[in-house]
């Protein structure tokens, strides 16, 4: 057993010795194949010609060889993706005038921009917000780009909402009593009850109104006493008590008839009837026969539905489209769609939190009640018109955070990213263009998501090949030092951020 163990033991050590000198001899020749230049017949290029990895773009070297990542051979850089230094030949055309610091402002003449600054002049061979690709139309029609032109139009919006119908908020009341008692009948005892104005709503007992009634009764028959009085400051103050009998019975709601009847017969009523002084209909009862009513207590809430309000939500990004004074259709899906003509009479001031909308008042004329409190409803708002806008296909503008882009199609197969300001947006899928674009100009409405990928690749292609700065190599200290100095692995992070 120890003989075994004995030859075992050189066995394994012999194996890991192997084992890493084939890992080092590996490392050794990966290294040497990275840097190796590849010389093969037909592949004699310009000089300055950059290569790169057609599985890996973001390799860009200065002469062929193989790819570090994938051992590919490197193919050289075609012109047109980048590159620094590349004139086109022939006289530069101006293809627009740009803000300096703004680059949505554009005009087709030189100028001033909102800030005072000269315009700058952009070139056909420039472009504002990215690189300028092409595409053959073969490629183009493959992945199926499609344009618009820039046009003049008429925007308008129509908002679909929900409204709910509401009371008229000036036309509810509120019954109650002036006067501590006993509520001896009702004659409205049911909630949804119409009412008319006059119309007997309780009796009550109230020993201060019984007290009220005899001190009225003595006032006038004192004042009839001394109506013929020598002294007329007797006769005076005998009317001035009797006025002031009177005026209490009315200040606690005792009407002019109870009260001309009282003086007539003369006689003290133990219960006093209370009147509705509005025409509606009772929303609210709290009156109940043989309750003691304490005097302010509310009994009844009457509410006018002649006239009915219509709340709608509007969303934020709809207020642009919506006036006071604007006209709205209101239409009630559960009565046979029936349509009523309004308009919007207030917009409220602040967001509700909850829906994260602002409401919208609208008045309508209740006849026949068929607008009830509580009801919901359609309701359709037609905007101005907004005219002679600048206007695209929404389709068009892609949102990348604070940023709206276009892809402007140019001549030859060559379209232009650039940046844009948005406005309102109207029924057939036109969106406002504020500064960015000209009029009579093509964007694309498809595609742009491989269009955009393909630009900012290419721009980032470009900032690796700007010249660099003339510095001394760093030392190969490792793997990593020797396939890629430190600048070219800032732009590679650059790149993939």
């Amino acid at each position: 057993m120890k003989c075994i163990n004995k030859l075992l033991l050189p066995l394994l050590l012999a194996s890991f010795i192997v084992l890493a000198g084939g890992v080092y001899y590996g490392q050794q020749c990966y290294r040497q194949m990275s840097l190796v230049p590849f010389t093969g017949p037909g592949h004699a290029h310009a000089e300055g010609t950059k290569y790169t990895c057609g599985m890996h773009p973001m390799i860009i070297v200065d002469e062929p060889g193989s790819c570090p990542i994938c051992g590919m051979n490197l193919t050289p850089l075609k012109a047109g993706t980048g590159g620094a230094g590349e004139e086109p030949a022939g006289e530069r055309k101006i293809k627009y005038w740009q803000a300096p610091m703004d680059p949505t402002y554009i005009r087709n003449e030189p100028g001033k921009s909102p800030m005072g600054m000269d315009l700058v002049p952009v070139y056909e061979d420039q472009a504002s917000g990215g690189s300028i690709i092409s595409i053959d139309p073969v490629t183009s029609q493959n992945m199926g780009v499609r344009t618009d032109t820039v046009v003049r139009r008429d925007m308008q919006r129509t908002i679909r909402t929900v409204g709910l119908v509401a009371y008229d908020e000036p036309r509810q009341y509120s019954i109650n009593s002036k006067i501590n008692g006993w509520i001896e009948k009702l004659y409205v005892n049911e909630t949804g009850q119409q009412v008319k104005k006059g119309q007997p709503l309780l009796e009550i007992y109230s020993p201060d109104l019984v007290s009220a009634q005899e001190e009225f009764l003595l006032a006038l028959n004192n004042s009839s006493a001394l109506k013929q009085s020598a002294f007329p400051e007797i006769a005076a103050g005998a009317r001035r008590l009797l006025e002031a009998s009177r005026q209490r019975l009315s200040l606690w709601d005792i009407s002019k008839r109870q009260i001309a009847r009282l003086e007539k017969t003369g006689k003290v009523e133990k219960t006093l009837v209370l009147y509705s002084p509005y025409d509606g209909i009772v929303n609210m009862k709290m009156a109940y026969e043989g309750m003691y009513a304490k005097s302010g207590m509310e009994l009844f809430k009457i509410s006018d539905i002649s006239t009915v309000w219509v709340y709608a939500d509007i969303y934020e990004y709809e207020l642009p489209w919506v006036r006071v004074g604007q006209e709205a259709e209101i239409v009630l899906p559960f009565v046979g769609k029936k349509r009523l003509n309004a308009r919007v009479t207030y917009l409220y001031p602040y967001v509700e939190p909850k829906t994260r909308t602002v409401k919208a008042r609208m008045e309508l004329e209740n006849p026949g009640f068929k607008l009830k409190p509580d009801m919901y409803v359609n309701v359709y708002m037609k905007s101005q018109v907004v005219r002679d806008a600048l206007a695209i296909p929404a389709e068009a503008v892609l949102h990348s955070g604070e940023k709206k882009t276009v892809f402007v199609a140019l001549v030859g197969g060559k379209f232009e990213p650039r940046q844009v300001q948005t406005g309102i947006q109207d029924d057939e899928g036109y969106i406002q263009v504020g500064q960015g674009l000209l009029e009579g100009e093509r964007v694309v409405t498809s595609a742009q998501f491989m269009l955009d990928s393909e630009s900012k690749l290419r721009e980032a292609i470009r900032k690796m090949l700007e010249p660099k700065n003339d510095a001394p190599e760093p030392a190969q200290s490792g793997a990593d030092e020797d396939l890629f100095s430190d600048g070219e692995k800032e732009k590679m992070e650059d790149l993939f951020k």
